[in-house]
């Protein structure tokens, strides 16, 4: 089949305005942090999990490659294609509906094209919690968070989107339609075929769709952001609140003083809470919530952060008064990502660590890199909580920045961690898996793939360098 013919055929099944070529295709081209631009075939939007399926039928039999998109929001440009024009890309923006809820079940099932916010909206409408939570809530989509096990700030309680799915609907690469949508929590029936989808990045198959966990509403919930002198307090601090607060704790973060300043510089209708923050000072911000019905959140915190300051773990606090405070607090944090890129070229990290280790790993990488690359800027936040770093640096002039990432990456491996936690490996950590993952978790990977999607036409060149696509039919 030439690729007229199959874009002929294409438009026959979704409709011609739903397959976008030339300039219409051009805002599904560029990855989030604008680092890769691709070119495709045509972009495809699909309205069902029947279109899907048929649209991957049709691919599939002209050899011609897919790549799954939600809403671009990732940032190892895993939904973005190659410059070679060989392949579509298959938006789900417009499967964006809830189809059930199931309240004494404690479940939503949703599209996958459903936006996250959209999904907390409608389960907050309902009565319940879905906990997922990241700074791009607003753009991406349910889809993206399953394909990539999104993490975000509540995964100390909660845990990643893995730990939140119970099902899933998945369009395999030969078109089929497999229909997991269950909502079971207990499935003890062979192979687990969901965890294999989430985080494959549209590697072996399209998710579609998704049972996803609901939670009671917290009826109480306080938040607060402290000054502190470095991570090693910073740690102290974690493992004061986790032993008098239990599960309350939601979530645990922390971020140099140098990433809050950014903020504020960038962004001045952003307030501090304190006059001052010290250099080379963090701070951290802390959340309570869930299970005081008696609105005790505050008493029980704020008992935590006095014997703290007590302690000399924190050297200030600030205990939000209201809801508007609280999302102050949180704002400033979701703010960093888009303060630094605002800011010259920024080197990026999505590191994991036990948290035990993550003091002495930044301390030390800290003086290396500065030996290796003097002038480097360290701008550096994450989720102490889960051990999640984002290890960030502004290099100086005529760095490489690949020299750079090499010298965190070896450390981290060296120092028995993951080189990405949250973000996965896309198309831009492709050679960087190869370097630290052993050859037999490589040769397991690489066999899954062969099983699935024996002609590599499902996402090409993401997690995986890149293998054979057979039957691709060049021409017009």
């Amino acid at each position: 089949m030439t690729h007229a013919a199959l874009l002929a055929a294409l438009a026959a099944c979704l409709g011609e305005a739903h397959v976008l070529t030339g300039a219409d295709a051009e805002p599904y081209l560029t990855d989030w942090r604008r680092n890769v631009t691709g070119r495709a075939l045509a972009v495809l939007r699909p309205s069902d999990r029947e279109e899907v399926a048929q649209a991957v039928r049709l691919c599939a039999a002209a050899g011609v490659p897919l790549v799954p998109q939600g809403g671009n929001t990732g940032q190892v440009a895993a939904a973005t294609p190659d410059a070679s024009a060989t392949a579509v890309v298959l938006s789900l923006l417009r499967m964006n509906r809830v189809r059930a809820l199931d309240l004494d079940n404690d479940t939503i099932s949703v599209e996958a094209g459903c936006v996250l916010q959209a999904v907390q909206e409608a389960a907050r409408n309902a009565g319940r919690l879905f906990p997922l939570s990241l700074g791009a809530q607003g753009s991406c989509t349910i889809g993206g968070n399953l394909a990539t096990n999104a993490g975000g700030t509540q995964v100390l309680r909660y845990g990643n989107a893995r730990e939140l799915a119970l099902g899933l609907e998945v369009v395999t690469p030969q078109g089929e339609i497999w229909d997991g949508m269950r909502g079971l929590r207990k499935d003890n029936t062979g192979y687990d075929l969901r965890d294999l989808y989430i985080g494959s990045e549209g590697t072996l198959g399209i998710i579609t769709a998704a049972v996803l966990k609901l939670f009671p509403l917290p009826r109480s919930q306080c938040t607060a952001l402290l000054v502190l002198d470095g991570l090693p307090q910073a740690l102290r601090l974690l493992r004061r609140a986790r032993g008098a607060l239990g599960a309350g704790l939601t979530a645990f973060e922390v971020m140099s003083a140098a990433c809050l300043m950014d903020v504020v510089r960038a962004f001045p209708q952003q307030r501090l809470p304190f006059a001052d923050l010290p250099d080379g000072g963090w701070c951290a911000l802390l959340e309570i919530s869930g299970g005081e019905e008696d609105g005790r959140a505050q008493e029980l915190l704020e008992t935590v952060l006095s014997a703290a300051l007590e302690a000399g773990e924190a050297l200030d606090a600030a205990v939000a008064v209201s809801g508007a405070q609280s999302a102050a607090f949180w704002h400033l944090r979701e703010s960093i990502t888009l303060a630094l890129a605002q800011a010259q070229a920024c080197v990026k990290h999505d590191i994991s660590l036990p948290a035990s280790r993550i003091p002495a790993f930044v301390q030390s990488t800290d003086r290396a890199l500065a030996a290796a690359f003097p002038g480097v800027a360290m701008r550096v936040f994450g989720h102490l909580g889960d051990g999640n770093l984002h290890y960030n640096l502004l290099p100086p002039a005529g760095a490489s920045h690949a020299a750079i990432q090499r010298l965190v990456h070896d450390r981290v491996h060296e120092a028995g961690g993951a080189i990405s936690a949250e973000q996965g490996i896309g198309q831009l950590r492709v050679q960087d898996l190869q370097r630290y993952k052993s050859e037999v978790e490589l040769d397991l990977m690489r066999r899954i793939k062969a099983a699935l999607d024996p002609r590599g036409l499902m996402n090409p060149g993401k997690i995986l360098e890149a293998g054979p696509q057979t039957g691709a039919t060049a021409g017009p």
